[in-house]
């Protein structure tokens, strides 16, 4: 019997449109991810999901509910679905972390699997508690249908982590804002990647593309 996972990245945020680093911190969505998460919500509709997981910080939480309403269902909080921890860089935008910690941003540019933030986590952690929790949830909905809603960095490593493909091609994998992926995963354990960072509902409004 396969179980699916559906797993989405939350819409657009505030930080997001103004190029920061969120990390951990709790930001709100723009009314541009509000309208993401509806359509995205829509793309889904006519797809059986059986149950719903999120991360409890907000820009996830809140994608997750919006699709929710389509299926009468109860999101359910799971913190280890949070985004990665990027300690002293959260709240900074790109240009600001290049300038202050060049070395280490460029580290997290070309090797990610080698870069330790100060007061982060490091991505072999973040894929840890991705894997644990996703697996761990998994087993409790075995043959069903599963949308897991989550973060960017997060997801990118938990698909690595259930294809079995070094972590060290992070970087060589984009993963947009409200994007669908959808892994199965087998009776045997096996997984196979059906979907990836597929946004074809955004261009259903043509002021979010």
């Amino acid at each position: 019997m396969t179980t699916r996972l559906y797993i989405a990245r939350h819409g657009q945020s505030e930080w997001n449109l103004h190029n920061k680093m969120q990390g951990v911190q709790d930001i709100d969505l723009t009314p541009t991810g509000l309208k993401q998460a509806e359509l995205l919500a829509s793309r889904l509709k006519n797809e059986k999901i059986d149950c719903i997981y999120s991360s409890d910080l907000k820009r996830a939480y809140i994608t997750a509910q919006i699709i929710a309403k389509e299926f009468g269902l109860k999101v359910q909080k799971i913190p280890e679905l949070r985004e990665m921890s990027f300690g002293i860089w959260e709240g900074l935008t790109s240009e600001e972390i290049n300038e202050l910690y060049k070395e280490i941003y460029t580290l997290w540019k070309t090797n990610p699997v080698k870069a330790n933030i100060e007061k982060g986590e490091t991505l072999e952690e973040v894929q840890k508690r991705m894997l644990k929790k996703t697996l761990e949830i998994v087993k409790e909905n075995d043959g069903k249908n599963i949308l897991i809603v989550s973060h960017g960095t997060s997801i990118k490593a938990l698909i690595l982590g259930l294809l079995g493909i070094d972590l060290s091609f992070y970087p060589r994998f984009r993963l947009d804002n409200t994007s669908l992926n959808i892994v199965d995963v087998k009776e045997d354990g096996k997984t196979v990647l059906v979907l990836f960072n597929d946004t074809c509902h955004l261009r259903r409004d043509e002021k979010i593309i």
